[in-house]
């Protein structure tokens, strides 16, 4: 969602450091930028394992205290925020679709709480897209492919070959190479560039979102 459908002014990366932070635990936006798309709990405890101090084991209850903190700034930053709104071209990118007959779902390395809020602010949960698959849903996030099997589940797709997986992220692309999807379509106006995307495997890059309209 943040980055690929979402402009998010690389807040999520912002709130990432300063949740670690709170606790004296320096990174750095390319840091963060290698752990961008992972359920954030992940995010956050292989943060922790390569740049914490010692102070404080990197177990769970300590990963989820971080990751309450993340989630506050989040859910405050999508209510509240006016930069936030849709990335460019993509509500009339979903219509489109949507035209053609195509499902158009949403995953996310958000739990459900961030994706609710970015979905109520944006008033795409009446109709402007079909369904969305948080990281919490499932069993495990990106780079495995359970969000895009329990997608095409919730959708009644029933081959990966009728999917396009689209996102800005590395672990975007490795998710869609996973699930065995027909296109894996990197966005290179998000979390990383071009060159950074051009090294994993995908069969389209673009720069915005309208354009898979033309791969469809």
């Amino acid at each position: 969602m943040a980055g690929t459908t979402v402009e998010d002014r690389d807040f999520v990366h912002q709130a990432l450091m300063d949740a670690l932070a709170d606790e004296n635990v320096m990174v750095t936006r390319d840091d963060v930028n290698e752990v961008m798309g992972y359920p954030k709990p992940v995010a956050i405890a292989r943060l922790l394992n390569d740049h914490n101090s010692g102070d404080h084991q990197p177990d769970e209850p300590y990963v989820m205290q971080i990751h309450d903190n993340f989630v506050n700034r989040m859910i405050r930053f999508y209510q509240e925020d006016p930069a936030v709104k849709s990335k460019k071209g993509a509500e009339e990118t979903f219509a489109k679709l949507k035209e053609k007959g195509i499902k158009v779902a949403l995953d996310t390395g958000f739990d459900r709480q961030i994706a609710n809020a970015i979905l109520k602010r944006l008033g795409w949960e009446n109709g402007m897209i079909d369904l969305s698959v948080a990281s919490d849903e499932v069993d495990h996030g990106r780079p495995y492919p359970d969000m895009i099997f329990k997608a095409m589940e919730l959708a009644n797709i029933p081959d990966a070959e009728m999917v396009m997986k689209i996102g800005d992220t590395l672990s975007d692309l490795q998710e869609g190479k996973a699930a065995g999807c027909r296109y894996v379509v990197g966005v290179t106006t998000g979390a990383f560039k071009r060159e950074e995307l051009m090294n994993e495997y995908h069969t389209h890059l673009i720069e915005e979102l309208p354009e898979v309209l033309e791969i469809v």
